[in-house]
């Protein structure tokens, strides 16, 4: 019984990375369950067998794409040699996870207005993360005497988030909408977001 199990699991993972690649290069709109089945050498009834339509596929592998950058975040809690380099670390993880995977993300900026729940689920684990690493950080230098003493530690670093989350490109009007940025603003809104560290870690002192 086992072996079978190890076999499905197993063939799940090669949909899951198969598909991840496909959504990858092309974007959710441009990538078909045909496709993947194709690539695959599957039949299209054995891949949706495992899923039963392309949204739930998508969500199986954004569900494992958050897993990896959460062990990111994970591998570095409590290993950082002062506060700047943990808020560096959290923005430039950040960053590079959204470049290396911009076109797989076309399904954010399609359903902006409407996104399952399921995917505010997963944002929600990986705003969760990022608070765990940014406060352990601020509470391990209030220890070691570097900083202050901070009362409301999570309040500071939900504010830090919201504020790098709320910047905005040189001709973006804070009224206009623009949750999910275009690929050439990410440089520009990430220069902004180191300067925001120096700022905060600044003010932390």
């Amino acid at each position: 019984m086992s072996a079978v199990i190890d076999q499905q699991d197993i063939k799940r993972e090669k949909i899951l990375e198969a598909s991840y690649q496909r959504f990858l290069h092309y974007g959710y709109s441009k990538t078909t369950m045909n496709e993947i089945a194709g690539d695959l050498s599957m039949s299209k009834a054995l891949l949706y067998y495992y899923f039963p339509d392309k949204s739930e596929l998508y969500m199986a592998v954004m569900r494992k794409l958050a897993g990896d950058y959460l062990k990111q975040l994970e591998d570095k809690l409590g290993h950082f040699t002062d506060l700047r380099e943990a808020f560096l670390f959290q923005v430039n993880t950040h960053h590079e996870f959204i470049v290396n995977n911009y076109n797989f993300f076309d399904f954010f900026r399609l359903n902006e207005q409407n996104l399952p729940d399921t995917i505010w689920e997963i944002v929600g684990h990986i705003r969760e993360a990022e608070i765990k690493l940014l406060t352990g950080a601020i509470q391990s230098e209030v220890e070691k005497g570097n900083i202050k003493p901070v009362a409301n530690t999570i309040e500071i670093v939900e504010v830090f988030l919201d504020a790098l989350h709320g910047i905005k490109v040189g001709g973006a009007l804070p009224h206009k909408k623009l949750n999910f940025p275009h690929k050439e603003h990410l440089d520009e809104i990430h220069n902004k977001r180191l300067l925001l560290i120096d700022i905060f870690v600044k003010g932390l002192k």
